[in-house]
């Protein structure tokens, strides 16, 4: 390997000194000490990367990376920028904390300099949307190689003719090696992730994990999105041959990526999305996807780009001959591949497509209660998706003894700038114009809680998928769930009947209803505390305690 390193160093010495590119930095503040890298190629970044000992080759061809002491995001630690522009409409709090403008003004000089410093800096100039109509203009700069492979992975190549003309309409100021000063800049931590919204402007300092490059950007579309009538999702999508759409909302670990990979259709995008007047289209032009203990029997096209060129894997176990073990989850479960979306073999290529016929909320419901299936009302819809329910595993997190529900608003809370009833009014209407049927579907457990009962087997949830977005289970025969309120189908052709009513699953059912009572506590005490203003139709659409 050091010898390896010696000639990727020695291949960038002798490189000319003609550039990928130009780009003024300066109409940024950022007056570059070393060479400046415009829309580098995979390969030049690699060498980078290698040549710098960020990461290493795997077989295959991926980039194996570890993000040091941050193996997530670290919402905590994020701040929107108090100012005049977008104050009024920011749902102030512990999702999105202030910061002045003139700490964001010194913080942002210290990203600058330190930028301006560096050896040599990458720039990212790419888009983040699809649809041409409702997209935005981004450019990161960092000086971490890896870091620009993943940001020219995630997001959206512009045309050559694009790049000629380009101008970021956001901007992105990457220094993961750079502290902030809590008591100079009013930040909480050394780490920050700040936004303008108003300039939007972003800045990335004290983290390595490069999920929050991303993330910060889908924030910003979701704060832009809403003010041109377009409804910005947490959600994956994927289309049929007759263009019927489905999108999946879900938080990490509840799905997304796996089930919108579906062979017999096309996957549109497997986390980002929005739903305008023309249907819905992917923000990204890369995935993300959870690794631990990837299979390559249930997620083949997710396994396939683990041992591809061009793939970055965070924080997965490699061994000294390159080979990677995705069961090993001794630096973290949250180990993750970030990939283009072409490499999954029935990608479309357009990004985008109609309006959605389904739309499917992912739970991972570790206490075994809620059924693998059920149908919603439209009230119902906009309960389920303000609450955001999944849970939280036994030993995921440190004192995190025994499952734990987790409510994350819009099946996304850390990523809305707006108040989350912004979000539900505009799944509401949509839902409205355009007839979709919303289903439940619980990735989690069955027979019991975590730790007696077992997974949902993920073929059974393909299988009951399949059948809610091809129309079989419109003319069901349902249940209605007498504590929930839910359609529960009571067949599904291919799947064993008792998997279809949890309280079967049980082997004490009388245990099954004391839990399944204090799950729905727990959604009504969460939802008094949080909704009590919403309309009284979506109160009353909540478990019947």
């Amino acid at each position: 390997m050091t010898d390896l390193v010696e000639t990727l160093k020695e291949a960038l010495r002798m490189t000319t000194t003609k550039l990928p590119g130009s780009v003024d930095l300066t109409v940024h503040g950022i007056d570059p000490a070393g060479r400046v890298y415009r829309n580098p190629s995979t390969s030049l970044l690699y060498t980078h990367a290698l040549a710098r000992g960020d990461g290493r080759l795997a077989e295959g061809g991926p980039l194996v990376v570890d993000t040091g002491a941050f193996t997530g995001r670290s919402p905590k630690d994020k701040f929107l920028v108090d100012e005049p522009s977008s104050t009024d409409r920011i749902w102030w709090g512990e999702v999105n904390q202030k910061l002045g403008e003139s700490n964001f003004d010194g913080l942002r000089d210290k990203v600058a300099s330190h930028l301006g410093s560096a050896d040599a800096l990458f720039v990212i100039d790419a888009w983040a949307g699809a649809d041409p109509a409702h997209r935005i203009s981004v450019r990161v700069v960092t000086a971490h190689p890896y870091h620009a492979l993943f940001a020219k992975t995630m997001f959206i190549d512009p045309t050559g003719d694009e790049l000629a003309s380009f101008q970021p309409q956001a901007l992105v100021m990457h220094t993961p090696d750079l502290e902030a000063d809590p008591d100079e800049d009013g930040t909480r931590t050394s780490t920050a992730i700040v936004v303008h919204p108003g300039k939007s402007e972003l800045l990335v300092l004290g983290t390595f994990y490069a999920g929050e490059i991303k993330k910060s950007i889908f924030g910003v579309m979701n704060d832009r999105l809403p003010l041109e009538g377009v409804f910005p999702m947490h959600c994956s999508a994927n289309v049929g041959d007759d263009g019927d759409v489905a999108v999946f909302f879900g938080l990490s670990g509840t799905g997304k990526t796996t089930l919108s990979a579906d062979p017999e259709r096309s996957l549109i995008g497997d986390d980002e999305h929005g739903w305008g007047s023309n249907g819905v289209f992917n923000i990204e032009g890369g995935c993300y996807a959870k690794t631990i203990r990837l299979s390559a029997v249930a997620e083949p096209e997710i396994f396939k780009t683990t041992r591809t060129f061009g793939t970055i894997l965070e924080n997965v176990t490699v061994d000294e001959q390159g080979v990677i073990d995705l069961d090993d989850d001794s630096k973290t479960e949250n180990t993750r591949a970030a990939y283009k979306l072409e490499q999954i073999g029935n990608a479309l290529p357009a990004k985008q497509a109609g309006h959605p016929q389904s739309v499917v909320f992912l739970t991972a419901d570790a206490f075994g209660i809620l059924p693998p299936i059920a149908r919603l009302s439209r009230d119902q819809a906009l309960y389920f998706f303000l609450s955001g329910f999944t849970a939280k595993l036994a030993g995921t997190e440190i004192g995190v003894t025994e499952p734990q529900p987790t409510f994350s608003s819009c099946f996304g809370q850390p990523f809305l700038p707006q108040p989350p009833a912004v979000y539900a009014r505009m799944l509401g209407e949509k839902l409205d114009e355009h007839g979709a049927t919303v289903w439940l579907v619980n990735t989690g457990w069955t027979g019991g809680a975590f730790g007696e009962g077992q997974r949902m087997p993920i073929e059974a949830t393909r299988t009951m998928l399949r059948a809610a977005l091809s129309g079989e289970l419109n003319d069901a025969d349902y249940r209605t769930d007498e504590l929930f309120g839910f359609e529960v189908p009571r067949h599904v052709s291919g799947v064993d009947d008792a998997l279809l009513d949890p309280r079967s699953t049980w082997r004490d059912p009388e245990q099954y209803d004391v839990k399944a009572r204090e799950l729905a506590e727990m959604f009504s005490a969460n939802f008094s505390k949080r909704f009590a203003d919403v309309g009284a139709s979506i109160r009353a659409a909540g478990p019947n305690i």
